[in-house]
């Protein structure tokens, strides 16, 4: 299994990042999926989910009508659409892969990539 994100960077505040997770070596269209970050002295913390077809979505609080979090099975491709962005989304965001349904938890996620950066800053 390889979960490897892009797409983070440096982004003012109000402005827009799009994530894309690509994922290999497992059948993605069977797993749900999830966006999770992590700041620095913070723990891991839960940002969306997706189930297995894109049908059903989960959002932490703090991203609802911010955040939008999608899939294409077609390309095994997980995305994360950040919008009006503000300098506390500052952390690595990585996906993960569930073992099976969505979840707020990590433990939950048995793959995880090696994190992209985002940075929200004037």
């Amino acid at each position: 299994v390889q979960l490897v994100e892009s797409g983070g960077g440096l982004a003012q505040p109000g402005g827009s990042l799009r994530l894309s997770c690509a994922a290999s070596g497992f059948t993605f269209s069977s797993y749900a999926m999830g966006w999770f970050r992590q700041a620095p002295g913070k723990e891991r913390e839960f940002v969306a989910a997706i189930n297995w077809n894109g049908g059903s979505t989960y959002y932490a609080d703090f991203v609802k009508g911010r955040f939008t979090i999608s899939r294409d099975n077609a390309k095994n491709t997980l995305s994360l659409q950040m919008n009006s962005l503000k300098p506390e989304d500052t952390a690595l965001y990585y996906c993960g892969k569930a073992t099976l349904n969505p979840s707020r938890a990590p433990p939950a996620y048995d793959y995880w990539g090696q994190g992209t950066q985002v940075t929200v800053s004037s």
